[in-house]
């Protein structure tokens, strides 16, 4: 079998590991006769993109996200590469802290895996080969309901990277101020969502400012939804291009 081969399958295990975490779950709802909710998504993107430059893939690609449970949530985003190759795989935990009918705070942590192909001189030639790297992360998120259809959020995230043998960022710091706005039109059957953030970004001895605007269109009792995202770099010395964008069709379901 070859390295990428290898690799790849060494990913999904590792998807799988993290899923089974659903099976206790299920059965609970089963057994003790309480709905647990259970909701997901499947997004078609054009382009995959990260708030984090160096995890941008800035190629068509797909992405599962799950959502299991009602306080305790387990919220697991598998991420590929529309030719099937492993993007990133993040398995979320979270739990509110606090919640009242305006105000609401959230503690979450996550172990994730991120591919990244790169090119080595071997005895054959130059060879692509895929590396992992694994992180562990957790958040802080606030979110206050300023009125009927605008909120404003705050996001610090803090992601530590744990590969011994092989490079990779160790320490990411990222703060974030998230507004929403959101309304609806004809007839209250068409919801737009405005999403604009301003965040700070620091990988490990370099850091950014960026500004990004996220916008989403979705009809009422329809499971399609239409999104496009754009990111630019305000002032910056991390690696990466200064505008990205994407435009994403998503399936939402829920139990």
């Amino acid at each position: 079998m070859s390295r990428k081969a290898s690799c790849y399958l060494n990913g999904l295990m590792w998807a799988l590991w993290g899923c089974l975490g659903l099976w206790p779950w299920g059965t609970f709802a089963q057994e003790g006769g309480n709905a647990i909710a259970v909701q997901g998504m499947v997004t078609l993107t054009n382009k995959g993109v990260s708030f984090i430059p160096a995890f941008t893939l800035g190629k068509p690609a797909v992405v599962f996200d799950g959502s299991l449970g009602r306080r305790l949530r387990f919220e697991p985003q598998l991420r590929f590469a529309l030719e099937g190759r492993p993007w990133s795989f993040l398995f979320w935990w979270r739990y509110p802290l606090w919640e009242t009918q305006r105000f609401r705070l959230r503690l979450g942590g996550h172990p994730a895996l991120a591919f990244r192909t790169r090119s080595v001189l071997t005895d054959a030639g130059r060879e692509e080969v895929t590396v992992v790297w694994r992180f562990l992360a957790g958040e802080l998120g606030a979110r206050y309901t300023v009125a009927h259809g605008v909120d404003l959020g705050l996001q610090y995230l803090y992601s530590r990277g744990v590969e011994k043998t092989i490079p990779q960022p160790k320490n990411t710091h990222y703060l974030a101020l998230q507004p929403e706005f959101s309304a609806r039109f004809f007839s209250q059957k068409l919801t737009v969502t405005l999403r604009p953030q301003v965040y700070y970004l620091r990988v490990d001895d370099q850091q950014g400012y960026y500004l990004a605007t996220s916008l989403t269109l979705r009809k009422q009792r329809f499971p399609l939804m239409l999104s496009g995202l754009l990111n630019r770099s305000l002032q910056t010395n991390l690696p990466g291009r200064n505008l990205v964008w994407n435009v994403s069709l998503g399936y939402v379901w829920d139990i």
